[in-house]
């Protein structure tokens, strides 16, 4: 049905019944006038360099999706803290397995740059990820002022007055 109307309205030239004005969506007028700014790929997760103690980790992975910070025990164990203290609570993983910590180790200072920022990690019996070793979780980011701007790739902390 709608062939035929545009073969008919291209070969017999029929009047389309005069002008008429049409108002446009202000996303559809944005489209048309390009003033939208252009797709950008994925940027790839944050990850900082840190020093727990007297262990570098190269790449702490930053997750805004992580209501925990979260260190495997091979860590802990390298780090000979304190005991850990008990918790009753479980994580559901992205891959939505359950996971119970073996405790959680609280008030470790974490240097990032100039800063020691005080974290909270729970400790799970997983493997060592050789490329993100932890995780650290959205209280860790409120904590640092964290501040990520996604489109330079870059990563602020804040503490204080002092960046």
């Amino acid at each position: 049905m709608y062939a035929k109307y545009l073969k008919e309205l291209i070969t017999k030239k029929r009047d389309l019944g005069g002008v008429e004005r049409v108002a446009l969506t202000e996303e559809c007028s944005a489209m048309l006038q390009n003033k939208s700014p252009p797709k950008l790929k994925d940027p790839g997760s944050f990850s900082i360099p840190c020093h727990i103690g007297a262990l570098f980790i190269d790449k702490a992975l930053c997750d805004l999706g992580a209501s925990v910070s979260v260190i495997p025990l091979s860590i802990y164990k390298k780090l000979n803290m304190e005991e850990l203290k008990c918790t009753t609570i479980t994580l559901q993983m992205a891959d939505h397995s359950i996971k119970y910590p073996l405790g959680v180790l609280e008030d470790v200072p974490v240097r990032v740059g100039k800063f020691y920022i005080p974290v909270d990690f729970v400790v799970l019996d997983i493997a060592e990820d050789n490329q993100i070793p932890i995780i650290l979780g959205r209280p860790f980011l409120h904590t640092a002022g964290a501040v990520i701007d996604v489109k330079k790739g870059k990563l602020t902390l804040t503490v204080g007055d002092d960046k």
